[in-house]
C-alpha cells in the first residue's frame, strides 16, 4: 500500500463521524441557495465551519470567497476548491428539502433560486474533507487550502479572488484540485487528462436597420430579415470551416427584434454562444462570426456598422497529464473499478484562473449523482436522455449518499500523493 492510500485511509476513517452532520448541512444549503456574488449565508456558515476546524480563514475574497489555510510542518500546499452559487430556477424535485427562495439578479429582476448545479455538494464534500484533514493532520504534512469561490455560473468570481490578491494570502501553491456533481451514476468517479471542459464565449450582437410601417417595406432596411440571414450563414462556420475532428459549438440562443407585428424596427439584438477546445479554434470561430455578420449587413444595406460584445467568458479547463496521472493512481486504488475515463464534455468551468494565476498544474474530475439503479434502467430503456435530469435542469436532484461521501473521499484522497509524499 502506498503512503498516500494509507494516509488516505487513516485520515477517511472519521468520514462516518461527520457523514451525519454532512448531510443535514447540504439539506440546509440545498433548501437556502444564493445567486452569483450573493453568496453571504453560505459563505458565513464556511467560515464558521472553518474556523472551528482551525483553519485561518480569509472571507470577503473577490466579494464572498472564502480560503480557509491549514499549515501542518513543512511540505507541499493543496488547494482545493469549491464553488458556491446557484441558479436562477425554479426547483421541480419535489424533494421536502427543496427549495423556495426568490431573490433579485443583477438585473433587478426577481427570479426563483435553486441549487441545480450541484454547486451544494460541492461546498458540502469540501467542508467535510476540510475537517478530515484537520482531524487527521498527524497522518499528512504540508499545507491544505480550502477555497470557496463565488459566481462560477457567471463565470467571474474565480477571477474576482484572483484580482482581489488571492496569491497574497497563500504560501506557494503546489497544485490545484476540484471537482464537479455531473449526471453519471453516484458513486463513481471520472477523470479526462488534457482538454477536458470547453472555453466558452458568450457574444451579443446588434445589428441595425432602418425601421418603417409594416405596409411600406420598401422604405426599410429590415434588421430582422437581415438577423435571420445572420442565423442561416452561421450554421455553416462550423459546419464547413472547422475541421470535423474539432469539437466546436456555436449556438444562437437569443433573437430580439421590434414591439409590434406592423412595425419594422430599427435594430435587433441575436445572443451568440461558442464553445471550443483550443485557442487558434476559438479566435477562429469568433473571427468567422464577425466576418460573416459584416457581410451580411453590407448584403442588407445596413445603415451602421454591427456591434460586437463578448460576455460571460470561461477559459477552457485543460486537466495536467502528469497530475491527473498522479490523482488517477489513488483513485484507482481508493474506487477500484468506480473510477472511470470520461469524454470531453462542452460544459465550462471558470476554476483554470485561479491555478493559471498562481502558477500551480491541476486537475479538475467529474463525480456521479444519479441513483444507480434509476440510471441502469434508463440505460437498459434507451431513455437516458428522457429520464436523467441533467445540470441545470430544474429537476436536477443528485441522491445525498453515495454522491457525498464519494465526493468527501475524492478530495481527501487525490491531495494524498503531494500531502503525504516521503
Amino acid at each position: 500500500m502506498t503512503a498516500a492510500k494509507t494516509a488516505a485511509t487513516a485520515v477517511l476513517n472519521g468520514l462516518g463521524e461527520i457523514r451525519s452532520w454532512q448531510e443535514d448541512f447540504y439539506r440546509d444549503l440545498h433548501r437556502h441557495p444564493e445567486l452569483s456574488h450573493q453568496e453571504h449565508r453560505t459563505a458565513g456558515k464556511v467560515a464558521e465551519t472553518l474556523n472551528a476546524a482551525g483553519y485561518q480563514v480569509h472571507d470577503g475574497v473577490g466579494g464572498t470567497g472564502v480560503v480557509g489555510v491549514l499549515e501542518n510542518g513543512p511540505g507541499p500546499t493543496v488547494l482545493l476548491r469549491a464553488d458556491m452559487d446557484a441558479l436562477p430556477v425554479q426547483e421541480a424535485t419535489g424533494l421536502e428539502y427543496a427549495s423556495t427562495v426568490r431573490s433579485t439578479n443583477r438585473d433587478g429582476v426577481e427570479v426563483p433560486v435553486m441549487h441545480a448545479c450541484g454547486h451544494d455538494f460541492h461546498v458540502t464534500a469540501l467542508l467535510g474533507a476540510s475537517r478530515l484533514l484537520a482531524e487527521g493532520r498527524q497522518h499528512w504534512h504540508g499545507t491544505v487550502v480550502a477555497l470557496f469561490q463565488p459566481a462560477e455560473e457567471t463565470g467571474d468570481g474565480a477571477q474576482s479572488m484572483v484580482d482581489d490578491g488571492l496569491a497574497n494570502l497563500l504560501p506557494h501553491v503546489d497544485v490545484c484540485l476540484g471537482q464537479h456533481v455531473m449526471p453519471f451514476p453516484a458513486g463513481i468517479v471520472g477523470m479526462h487528462a488534457g482538454p477536458f471542459m470547453a472555453s466558452a464565449d458568450s457574444m451579443r450582437v446588434t445589428v441595425f436597420g432602418r425601421g418603417s410601417h409594416g405596409s411600406m417595406p420598401q422604405a426599410s432596411v429590415d434588421p430582422v430579415v437581415l438577423a435571420a440571414m445572420i442565423v442561416v450563414r452561421l450554421q455553416t462556420v462550423v459546419s464547413r470551416e472547422i475541421s470535423p475532428t474539432e469539437p466546436v459549438v456555436l449556438t444562437v440562443g437569443s433573437i430580439a427584434a421590434g414591439s409590434k407585428s406592423n412595425v419594422i424596427p430599427d435594430h435587433a439584438v441575436l445572443q451568440l454562444n461558442i464553445r471550443t477546445y483550443n485557442e487558434h479554434t476559438r479566435t477562429s470561430v469568433i473571427d468567422a462570426v464577425k466576418r460573416i455578420v459584416n457581410a451580411e449587413c453590407v448584403a442588407s444595406r445596413s445603415p451602421r456598422e454591427a456591434e460586437f460584445e463578448l460576455f460571460d467568458r470561461f477559459p477552457l479547463t485543460d486537466n495536467d497529464v502528469a497530475t491527473t496521472g498522479r490523482v488517477h493512481e489513488v483513485f484507482s486504488a481508493e474506487f477500484g473499478d468506480r473510477c472511470v475515463q470520461l469524454p470531453q464534455g462542452a460544459g465550462s468551468e471558470d476554476f483554470s484562473a485561479i491555478p493559471a494565476a498562481l502558477g500551480a498544474p491541476y486537475t479538475y474530475w467529474g463525480v456521479g449523482g444519479i441513483d444507480a439503479t434509476a440510471y441502469r434502467n434508463a440505460i437498459e430503456a434507451g431513455t437516458v436522455e428522457q429520464d436523467i435530469p441533467v445540470n441545470h435542469s430544474a429537476k436536477f436532484a443528485p441522491v445525498i449518499q453515495p454522491t457525498l461521501d464519494t465526493a468527501t473521499q475524492a478530495l481527501v484522497t487525490a491531495g494524498m500523493p503531494w500531502l503525504a509524499s516521503a
